[in-house]
């Protein structure tokens, strides 16, 4: 699999989280926020909505109906957490994609900015000027420091 095609895409999570929330988490398999995010909105739903106002028959006028009798602070909270969600599922997808970003060596690690696959000979960022390093070497000491860690717990 490619690195671009690994990616999470940020815009796909929103839209996923709109449809469904916990649908942009499970697309970012994140299992237990999924669970978290349902379990929060389906016990406020039931916590805050009337149980007389829930409909006896599923017809769709009746599940019309009830919503429309749904009372506003309820239906305030239920969107404002689903819009918590969307901005939950967001925050995610590019925290994980500007991860993958800069393990790759794509980004600066500092500031951010991304580095062209054409300059892979840079040891410098030329937006902040922080000292890059090399992804051999950076495996390399990697390595090294997993080694001195195994050698001190022996």
């Amino acid at each position: 699999m490619t690195e671009t095609a690994s990616a999470k895409r940020p815009w796909l999570a929103i839209a996923l989280s709109v449809v469904f929330p916990g649908l942009g988490h499970v697309y970012l398999r994140e299992w237990i926020r999924t669970g978290l995010w349902l379990v929060l909105l389906f016990a406020t739903a039931w916590l805050v909505i009337p149980p007389e106002i829930i409909p006896q028959e599923t017809s769709y006028d009746a599940i019309m109906q009830a919503s429309r009798n749904i009372p506003r602070n309820a239906s305030l909270l239920i969107v404002g957490l689903r819009v918590l969600n969307v901005i939950d599922a967001y925050v995610l997808a590019r925290q994980s994609t500007r991860e993958e970003a800069i393990e790759s060596g794509r980004q600066c690690p500092e500031c951010g900015h991304d580095l062209a696959d054409e300059d892979d000979d840079l040891t410098f960022c030329p937006w902040c000027a922080t000292e890059l390093q090399d992804t051999d070497e950076a495996e390399s000491d990697s390595n090294a420091a997993e080694r001195s860690d195994a050698d001190i717990e022996r």
